[in-house]
């Protein structure tokens, strides 16, 4: 069962779109289940002006990246890193365990901005280094 933020971030999902000329672009999938989220920042003095996503997916996809896109717009990028699969999860009151893997997918594609744009910008983000990028099973 879908908890009611789930349902409305599915249903009217904030920040989709995209940003031309992004500061950073982030696309990530999972071969497996077919869920691809793409995430577009715009980011102006360390602080993540705009930010926009395109999912393809479940309904747990879009809700996740509605959801995430919420989480870090007007945030700085040392509060976007903190941003976690679990922090998504809690703010939309729970996912199935089942479909836990879109929130890991939502947390991936943030990161995978975030690097495009250091890499962009020829600057170190913390904790980008380790990050792990690898698909998450479910």
């Amino acid at each position: 069962m879908y908890s009611e933020k789930v349902m409305d971030h599915f249903m009217n999902p904030r920040n989709m779109g995209e940003i031309e000329n992004a500061s950073g672009v982030g696309e990530v999938g999972n071969p497996v289940c077919g869920d691809i989220m793409k995430v577009f920042l715009d980011i102006e003095d360390g602080i993540i002006k705009d930010v926009k996503f395109k999912t393809f997916g479940c309904g747990s996809a879009i809700a996740t990246s509605s959801m995430s896109t919420e989480m870090i717009k007007g945030k700085t990028i040392k509060e976007a890193m903190a941003v976690t699969n679990k922090a998504v999860a809690e703010a939309l009151d729970g996912l199935p365990p089942v479909k836990m893997h879109c929130s890991v997918l939502a947390e991936q594609a943030i990161k995978a901005a975030l690097l495009d744009y250091s890499e962009k910008e020829g600057i170190e983000i913390d904790g980008l280094e380790e990050f792990d990028f690898t698909e998450p099973e479910h």
